[in-house]
C-alpha cells in the first residue's frame, strides 16, 4: 500500500502545473535548491493532512467547497507573488543565484500547505485511502505523502542545478531562466485567481 501511495504522491505532485510553478522560482533562487521542494512537499502534506482530518472530523459541518475555493484564490495570489518577486530579481540584473532570503524556507512550506489546502484534486489521490483498513490507509497517505515530498524536492533540484550552468553560460542567461520560470508563476496564479 506505501508504493502505490508513493506512486500516487509521485504522479500529483509532478501533473500539477502550479506546483511546478511554485517551487522553481525559489529553486533558482539560490542557496540549497532541492530544500525549497522539500519544504514545499512538506507543506502540502500537512496541509492535505489537516484537510484530511477535518473532513472526517466535522463531516457535514464545515462548507469544504467554499474553504476551497477561497484557498485556491489564496494560492493564486501566492503564486503571483512568488512570480513578481522572481520577476523583480530578475530585471534587477541578477547574474547569479544568491542566498535566498529568510523567509524563504517559510515560504515554500506556507505555499505547499495552501496548496494542500485548494482544491479537490488532491483528495482523488486520497480516495483509495477511504476504501482500506485503517493500517493499509496510513501507510497509504504515509506513502502519498512521502511521494509528494520526493517528486517535488527532485523536481527542484533539477531545476536549481540549471542555475549555475545558466550563471555559466552568460550574464543574461540567469535573469532569463528566472524571469521565464517567474513569469510562468504569475501566469498560473493569475488563472487560480479568475478560474
Amino acid at each position: 500500500m506505501a508504493l502505490a501511495g508513493l506512486t500516487a504522491g509521485l504522479v500529483h505532485a509532478l501533473s500539477g502545473p502550479d506546483h511546478l510553478a511554485a517551487v522553481a522560482p525559489l529553486a533558482l533562487a539560490g542557496g540549497r535548491r532541492w530544500r525549497a521542494g522539500l519544504l514545499w512537499g512538506a507543506g502540502h502534506s500537512a496541509g492535505l493532512a489537516a484537510v484530511a482530518v477535518a473532513a472526517l472530523t466535522l463531516r457535514g459541518l464545515l462548507p469544504l467547497e467554499k474553504l476551497s475555493s477561497w484557498s485556491e484564490r489564496l494560492v493564486g495570489a501566492a503564486l503571483v507573488a512568488v512570480g513578481v518577486w522572481g520577476l523583480l530579481k530578475a530585471f534587477r540584473g541578477a547574474r547569479r543565484a544568491a542566498p535566498p532570503p529568510a523567509g524563504a524556507a517559510r515560504a515554500a512550506f506556507s505555499i505547499g500547505a495552501l496548496h494542500g489546502f485548494a482544491g479537490s484534486s488532491h483528495l482523488l489521490g486520497l480516495l483509495p485511502a477511504l476504501a482500506l483498513p485503517a493500517a493499509a490507509s496510513a501507510l497509504y497517505v504515509g506513502g502519498f505523502a512521502l511521494g509528494t515530498v520526493a517528486a517535488m524536492g527532485a523536481f527542484s533540484s533539477l531545476v536549481g542545478a540549471a542555475a549555475p550552468r545558466a550563471a555559466a553560460a552568460g550574464r543574461r542567461a540567469y535573469p532569463l531562466l528566472l524571469g521565464a520560470s517567474s513569469a510562468a508563476a504569475v501566469l498560473v496564479g493569475g488563472w487560480w485567481l479568475v478560474a
